[in-house]
């Protein structure tokens, strides 16, 4: 079986208060990092951003809001389009602010994304190999 779900989507992120221009969203995931989902924003060839999300946080998006610090999701229905917001904090900016973005993701397609990841590796059943980890941090100091 192969550990690996790939999907790329276009998706919109929002330029100012109401506009919205379309970009590639990549989507990924690896059963070697099972809690994870990579999303990686292009346009015309260059890449804007790479997230790391949680893959739980990305399910329960679809249905509440989520999302305190960096990352906050919530579902939204405009018209007959369920979508998922997905909103970024990134780096400090030098005016003092943060970098900041806002993708509209079709509900969905992200619901078919997360149902192949489950067929890779179901909710629940995630390991965590801890020795793993350590022998990786201790490599890394």
């Amino acid at each position: 079986m192969n550990s690996l779900v790939h999907k790329t989507l276009v998706v919109q992120l929002q330029a100012g208060e109401t506009e919205r221009c379309p970009v590639f969203a990549h989507l990924g995931y690896d059963a070697a990092d099972p809690f994870a989902l990579s999303v990686v924003f292009s346009h015309d060839g260059r890449v804007l951003a790479r997230w790391t999300l949680d893959r739980e946080m990305v399910a329960e998006g679809l249905r509440t809001p989520v999302g305190i610090g960096d990352v906050r999701m919530r579902p939204m229905a405009r018209g007959t389009l369920d979508e998922l917001r997905l909103e970024f904090l990134g780096d400090p900016r030098e005016d003092g602010g943060r970098h900041h973005a806002v993708v509209f993701v079709w509900a969905p397609a992200v619901e078919a994304f997360l149902r192949e990841t489950y067929a890779v590796v179901e909710p629940g059943r995630e390991e965590v190999r801890v020795d793993d980890f350590l022998a990786e941090v201790i490599a890394g100091s």
